[in-house]
């Protein structure tokens, strides 16, 4: 199987970007324009290298929206990137395990996308779940990784795009126990992966592939597998699996000499533990794709699970 890559389009597509847009909450509702003069702000939700996002409100129909700014690349290859991204996204069918994508506009030089709204990220969440003496039940640690594994493989069967940049503030929450991924590669473009991953207090998520990797598209959708895995072992033990090093590259390092980090016998099962040590395989030849993660017995059991309540936990935390 060659490298899954982004196929270039023929022509740059034009969004005919502007300070508006026409969004629908869901499928089957009406179009409403929204422009950027009537979106006010409530509050800041992150912020990165990319830009800002911030929680907004459409004056007139009192729509609550996630609206990310991006400070617009004046770089050709950027541009052009992020407008085919854009494009797919517009496209794409609506998927459960996927923030909504409501629309995007240009703003004062910036570009605006306009996404559902969630309650919490994962990165939030489990730290206060932590802060407040309790554990990330694997029940819980399962129906999240089904939601990502889904929603990335939509991602890859439906639009051809791989995420490159999962990690837990990329999963969002909400009080109805939904689990989806955001993010999903419209600013990854804007700034070399590898330097923006190269900062001070870096966490890779990189797999071994991608740090050292002979050619840059010598990986594909078993990078976000490997990011999976981390990002796993990281809510359910309450921390990075990887050592704070004096500079990110001894991080970097790390990742790509010493074994892969597994979780302990002790308060996991076998299938847990056995999901985690395949998304960790380090040789990439070896790591398995979606479909094979879907069939394996650890999200079987996330689907058949009737006891556990993603909402009541989600609630409970947000709550407390």
């Amino acid at each position: 199987m060659g490298s899954l890559i982004m196929p270039p389009p023929e022509d740059t597509p034009t969004m005919n970007l502007d300070d508006k847009c026409k969004i629908k909450l869901t499928n089957d509702s009406e179009e409403i324009e929204i422009t950027a003069v009537d979106l006010v702000v409530l509050e800041e939700l992150g912020k990165g290298g990319y830009g800002i996002v911030e929680k907004m409100q459409h004056r007139q129909s009192g729509i609550i929206m996630a609206v990310k700014r991006i400070k617009s690349s004046v770089h050709d290859e950027s541009q052009r990137r992020m407008l085919t991204e854009l494009d797919a996204c517009r496209r794409s069918d609506c998927c459960p395990q996927m923030v909504r994508f409501y629309g995007a506009m240009f703003r004062e030089g910036d570009v605006w996308i306009c996404m559902e709204v969630m309650d919490t990220s994962l990165d939030k969440f489990y730290k206060k779940t932590y802060k407040l003496g309790q554990r990330i039940p694997e029940s819980f640690i399962a129906k999240m990784a089904l939601s990502v594994c889904e929603g990335l493989n939509f991602m890859k069967e439906q639009m051809n795009l791989i995420h490159r940049d999962v990690k837990p503030s990329n999963i969002l929450m909400n009080r109805h126990g939904q689990v989806k991924i955001c993010d999903f590669g419209i600013s990854g473009h804007l700034t070399d992966s590898m330097a923006k991953t190269v900062q001070a207090g870096c966490k890779p998520y990189m797999p071994p592939e991608r740090i050292f990797g002979e050619r840059r598209s010598a990986y594909d959708v078993r990078a976000d597998v490997w990011s999976l895995g981390i990002t796993i072992i990281e809510i359910a033990m309450g921390q990075h699996p990887y050592a704070q090093w004096k500079t990110p590259f001894e991080q970097l390092k790390q990742v790509v000499e010493e074994p892969a980090p597994q979780l302990p016998v002790d308060g996991f099962s076998e299938a847990c533990r056995n999901f985690v040590r395949r998304c960790l395989e380090k040789d990439y030849s070896s790591r398995p794709k979606y479909p094979e993660l879907l069939a394996m017995p650890f999200l079987e059991s996330a689907r058949n699970e009737k006891t556990f309540s993603m909402a009541n936990f989600i609630c409970e935390i947000l709550d407390s």
